[in-house]
């Protein structure tokens, strides 16, 4: 994606100091950002709440999504691709409630070609 010009942007919900670290850490061909506040997730209508149930089984697995976003919101994004052109508006999006299924990379690419 990046060879045919696009600029990828990551957004986590991760809190900014934990994205700081990561981006310490691995050398990234990316930008990430942090969207522990829910505002992208909301404006991009793929926010959704996480019930108490579901936040303790996470917890049970050693994921606390409060103490990673450093907010009390209980709101995890949809997993999502959209791709944006120069002028800020959406030419793809793909968006799978089921986080297990992802877009296929050949997929993606071949999308971003297209729109190029």
């Amino acid at each position: 994606m990046i060879e045919l010009g696009y600029k990828i942007i990551a957004i986590s919900m991760d809190n900014p100091e934990k994205i700081s670290s990561t981006l310490d850490k691995y050398k990234m061909k990316y930008e990430l950002f942090s969207d522990s506040k829910t505002n992208v997730s909301k404006a991009f209508g793929i926010a959704c709440y996480v019930e108490n149930a579901y936040m303790q089984k996470l917890k049970s697995y050693n994921m606390d999504l409060e103490k990673s976003s450093g907010e009390a919101h209980h709101i995890l994004p949809v997993p999502s691709v959209f791709i944006v052109d120069g002028k800020g508006v959406i030419q793809f999006e793909y968006v799978n409630p089921d986080y297990k299924v992802r877009i296929s990379s050949k997929l993606l690419l071949e999308t971003a070609k297209i729109l190029k």
